[in-house]
């Protein structure tokens, strides 16, 4: 099976890409891997292997919006992350292939309406999140396969500074979509960092954009994440990574983790499912309540450790790279 990978995240992209690439499968990345031995921004390369001139020369000729029969006649199965139009604008060109949806959680209810018709045809879907049913509109699943973090790479959190830190890209920018502003307010006073790019207006506490290896550092140094989720989503990527990691995790609650202004997106948030308050984790809507946890980790190293381990142990039940893997597997099986 040669399968082609429609990306619109790099880092999401990176670490698809890289467990494809451990499963022995035969991918080509229209995104920014389309060179899988180059490193991006925020992440390194996937491996050594060379790119496909061909395949290379055939995806710079064409957009994600208009792929060519030419490109597409390389491929068996189309893997589409996240962007429905690439779906509808190209399904004339991709309808003989095996057409995969692959979300990443930010599924709204006019997604899965735009889509339905091509449900009816065959398209398949992965899903990143089982919240994502709770959707009007809602069009089924195939599979439910979160993303994943490796534990052999993402751990020993020590937690000696103490500091409380948060990643995002542009956060202030996006502010109300970030929940920037409880970020802000539930950790003044508190030593803190906000890393990420394009968060300029951040200012004392921007800490900037950070290589992979000195963004684990971060996650394993400092004291606290705060996690402010993003709209419309269940939970993301730099939720998975500190809590792999085992930093102690202070997230918002359902009350700001779900969209107020998208009431078909009001049961997305995941959070709440997956923290046990005081025991794996802390989640909370009152702001007192968010800087009082903030304060009990900053003071208490020893409850915070339990926190993270507990935490830490959570994210391997459900992020597992091995266990991801395996899902996969047997889902792209079922195409032999």
């Amino acid at each position: 099976m040669k399968i082609l990978y429609l990306s619109c995240h790099s880092i999401l992209e990176y670490d698809e890409l890289k467990l494809f690439n451990d499963l022995g499968l035969d991918v080509f990345s229209h995104g920014a891997y389309m060179r899988f031995n180059q490193p991006t921004e925020m992440r390194p390369a996937i491996c050594d292997n060379e790119s496909d001139d061909k395949l290379l020369e055939n995806a710079l000729n064409c957009t994600k919006e208009n792929l060519s029969r030419e490109f597409i006649d390389n491929f068996d199965i189309i893997l589409v992350m996240h962007i429905p139009h690439w779906i509808t604008d190209n399904w004339d060109t991709i309808k003989d292939k095996k057409v995969i949806w692959r979300t990443i959680g930010q599924s709204t209810s006019d997604t899965e309406r735009v889509l339905t018709p091509y449900r009816e045809k065959g398209l398949k879907i992965i899903r990143y999140s089982e919240n994502e049913r709770t959707l009007p509109n809602y069009i089924g699943e195939d599979a439910v396969i979160s993303f994943y973090k490796d534990p052999n790479e993402l751990k020993d959190w020590n937690g000696n500074e103490k500091q409380i830190i948060t990643i995002a890209q542009s956060m202030p920018p996006r502010r109300v979509f970030c929940n920037y502003d409880m970020f802000l307010r539930a950790t003044n006073g508190f030593q803190r960092k906000l890393f990420g790019p394009k968060n300029e207006e951040a200012g004392d506490i921007n800490g900037g954009v950070k290589s992979y290896d000195e963004l684990k550092k971060e996650l394993r140094n400092n004291r606290a994440y705060f996690y402010t989720g993003t709209h419309p989503a269940s939970y993301t990527l730099n939720f998975i990574e500190a809590f792999m990691t085992g930093i102690p995790i202070v997230a918002i609650g359902p009350g700001y983790g779900n969209m107020p202004l998208r009431p078909d997106c009001a049961n997305l948030y995941e959070i709440p499912n997956i923290i046990t308050n005081r025991e794996n984790g802390f989640y909370s809507d009152n702001l007192q309540e968010l800087r009082d946890f903030v304060q009990i980790l900053m003071n208490d190293e020893k409850y915070a450790k339990k926190i993270g381990q507990n935490g830490r142990k959570k994210a391997i039940e459900l992020f597992d790279k091995t266990k991801i893997k395996q899902q996969w597997k047997e889902f792209l099986e079922g195409f032999e």
